[in-house]
């Protein structure tokens, strides 16, 4: 899969491309809808499928204060569209002077002529341009003058309501990662590096990998069933978000034990995929009784994989 770090970066005399324009954060059900939409006509007429999006998310530049934590890193993003048989990204820059372009003006100026399409496909509630006054009939207009197929997608519901981006960032830092998984077609993932922390949960029996979160969005406090994903290989696993109140803890940290295996993973870069919640977080009396705890919700981790996996 191809990256273009700007329009520049595209190569002239490319095809014209089947594209999407969104800010695809998390790559949901919703999204993954246009996608597949967008691979299957770009194979069927021999067009690369081109992902057009944004970089810093617009709201960050439009309303700092109200900027979203994101659900994925850029890495997680790229992999997951690559996953999805994207040919290319083009990440456009945003920045106050783009913002402050109309519709058909930031169409003339971030895109066209230097990038062919074919088609664009985008969210029945795409909106563009300063103001946000930009729309589904104005890009059909803008399409009609540079020669492409404009395609509105509606959003997909699920749950009683439509599957967002906004939606999954508030069930997850809720710590209703269940919730999140149906949404996503996957658990909501935290990506990063394994770090020596204090060594206490070896000495608790239950040893684990300590993570450097590189996301921004973090579930609420507490015990998870987790997916751990590291050198080619994934692990049954518990997870605890939270500051060891047991222990007069005040950071938060991320920390993983994999289920009936004791592997080092130390420096080594994981992704932990949040499947279902077991309980809030909670100060115990004393390590005995967090030993306790522990083992508890180890076995229903297990009994939740056996239910709903059949790994164990």
């Amino acid at each position: 899969m191809e990256i273009y770090q700007g329009i520049e970066r595209v190569p002239t005399g490319i095809d014209a491309t089947v594209a999407t324009i969104g800010n695809y954060d998390g790559i949901h059900l919703g999204h993954r809808a246009v996608l597949e939409t967008v691979r299957a006509e770009a194979k069927r007429t021999g067009a690369p499928a081109l992902v057009i999006t944004f970089d810093p998310h617009p709201v960050a530049i439009l309303r700092p204060d109200a900027a979203p934590a994101l659900l994925c890193t850029r890495r997680q993003k790229l992999d997951l569209l690559n996953s999805l048989g994207m040919d290319a990204v083009l990440f456009l820059d945003f920045d106050a002077s783009t913002a402050a372009l109309d519709g058909r003006d930031w169409f003339a100026q971030e895109l066209s002529p230097d990038l062919p399409l074919r088609a664009v496909h985008v969210g029945a509630n795409f909106r563009f341009g300063r103001g946000r006054k930009g729309d589904l009939d104005l890009l059909r207009a803008i399409g009609s003058d540079f020669g492409f197929q404009v395609t509105g997608h509606e959003a997909v519901e699920a749950d009683g309501g439509p599957i967002s981006s906004s939606r999954i960032r508030t069930a997850v830092r809720e710590g209703r990662v269940a919730e999140a998984a149906r949404w996503l077609g996957r658990g909501f993932a935290l990506d990063g590096t394994v770090v020596r922390g204090e060594g206490r949960g070896r000495t608790l029996d239950f040893p684990t990998a300590n993570l450097d979160v590189e996301n921004e969005l973090l579930p609420a406090r507490g015990v998870y069933v987790t997916e751990t994903g590291g050198r080619g290989r994934r692990w049954p696993s518990i997870t605890n978000v939270g500051v060891h109140p047991t222990f007069g803890g005040q950071a938060t940290v991320v920390e993983t034990h994999c289920l009936d295996v004791d592997v080092d993973l130390y420096d080594e870069r994981l992704e932990i995929a949040f499947l279902d919640g077991l309980r809030e977080e909670k100060r115990f009396p004393d390590a005995a009784a967090l030993t306790a705890q522990i083992r508890s919700d180890r076995d229903a981790a297990l009994a939740w994989f056996r239910r709903e996996r059949a790994w164990i």
